[in-house]
């Protein structure tokens, strides 16, 4: 039997014209060039400023200047978060109950997701946004998701502190970031305020001010798992889980006080005294410290982060409720709401570099790339 000689046949690209591979490299070039350039406009150190009465700031970091506000008509924009990639800013509007998506690239609303009333705070995790919000006596869920939003009838803050038994319980909507709808609502306390998660992302806390707890959930599903009762009248506000993950920090804004619960029992480990009115809480990039805005004294104040003995106060403006570090951890920038301002601080010696103004009720503060703050955290 005569045996076929072994023909070697060359790959198909190899047997392609040099011509075609010349176009489909230059196509591949430039498909990572416009790629490149993208992600490099997103790449800018920038943060992000609510503002009730104008809009939302937008401050470059690099000249610690406001360039320009992502307007978002009468809205009274108060919580807001990025997503992973910065591509979209998700902003919490007060008066038309609301969630704005903001395009970060122009600037321009690209979607809006009803809540409910009086929406406030904001934080982005694994895919969904989790909203706070307080609905109305006539109670219910939100709407639909996809429905037009509509304005609140009656827009307004929240409840005194005499009025909380008789108000219904907050909820937080999960908002899925793929589909953006409210797929599920979950009942919590009175008035709730801040939002924080477990290290491992299963877990999600939230404080509620106006009955002095904090409600634990399953994040992924909103299942109650326990709520722990914090002491009579402290009206928790801030919380944030310490860098090593055993912890939760959480200001009681009425006792002038925080508190540190054990992250597995939510035992009260330690009671720390602060100036007056204290909410937004962060640990430094590093985890050394532990910063508090005690808004009612005008004061910024640094504790050691693993002690929590204090170690300095940082005079700012009034009413200054949230703050955020700069990317690079160097700078504190403070958004101080009746100061109608953001305040930059030195992080290290915690002395005033300057201030940015024309941010008339400046409510809420994040940056990108993602930072840490008394919203958001890496």
């Amino acid at each position: 039997m005569q045996e076929t000689p072994l023909r070697i046949v060359p790959p198909a690209f190899a047997r392609r014209p040099r011509r075609f591979l010349t176009v489909a490299f230059g196509a591949c070039a430039t498909a990572a060039a416009l790629t490149f350039t993208a992600a490099a406009a997103t790449s800018a150190p920038t943060a992000y400023v609510t503002s009730e009465k104008a809009g939302v700031g937008v401050i470059d970091l690099t000249q610690m200047t406001l360039t320009k506000t992502f307007p978002v008509g009468a809205a009274g924009p108060r919580g807001l978060s990025l997503n992973a990639d910065g591509t979209r800013l998700l902003v919490a509007n007060k008066n038309t109950g609301d969630l704005s998506v903001i395009d970060t690239a122009t600037g321009d609303v690209v979607q809006r997701v009803k809540i409910g009333k009086n929406p406030e705070y904001v934080r982005v995790h694994n895919g969904f946004a989790y909203v706070t919000y307080e609905p109305s006596e006539e109670g219910g869920p939100p709407p639909a998701a996809g429905a037009a939003p509509q304005a609140d009838k009656k827009p307004g803050g929240k409840p005194g502190a005499d009025d909380d038994a008789s108000q219904p319980p907050a909820e937080i909507a999960i908002v899925d970031m793929k589909t953006w709808r409210v797929v599920r609502s979950v009942t919590s306390g009175h008035e709730t305020e801040g939002i924080e998660f477990s290290r491992d992302g299963k877990t999600m806390l939230v404080t509620n001010e106006g009955d002095d707890t904090v409600s634990v959930y399953h994040a992924q599903t909103g299942a109650p798992i326990r709520t722990v009762k914090l002491v009579a009248g402290g009206r928790p506000r801030g919380i944030r889980l310490s860098p090593d993950g055993k912890a939760y920090v959480v200001t009681l804004e009425s006792l002038s006080k925080f508190v540190v619960l054990d992250a597995h029992t939510f035992e009260v480990l330690k009671t720390v005294d602060t100036k007056l009115g204290p909410y937004g809480v962060a640990f430094g990039p590093e985890g050394r410290r532990l910063f508090i805005a005690a808004a009612r004294d005008k004061t910024v104040q640094v504790f050691d982060g693993r002690s929590y003995e204090h170690v300095a106060d940082v005079p700012v403006g009034q009413r200054c409720w949230h703050f955020s570090f700069t990317p690079d951890g160097a700078k504190l920038l403070v958004a101080c709401g009746r100061s109608d301002a953001v305040y930059v601080l030195d992080a290290q010696s915690y002395q005033p570099i300057k201030q940015i103004g024309d941010l008339p009720l400046a409510w809420g503060i994040v940056t990108w790339p993602h930072s840490d703050g008394s919203i958001e955290s890496r």
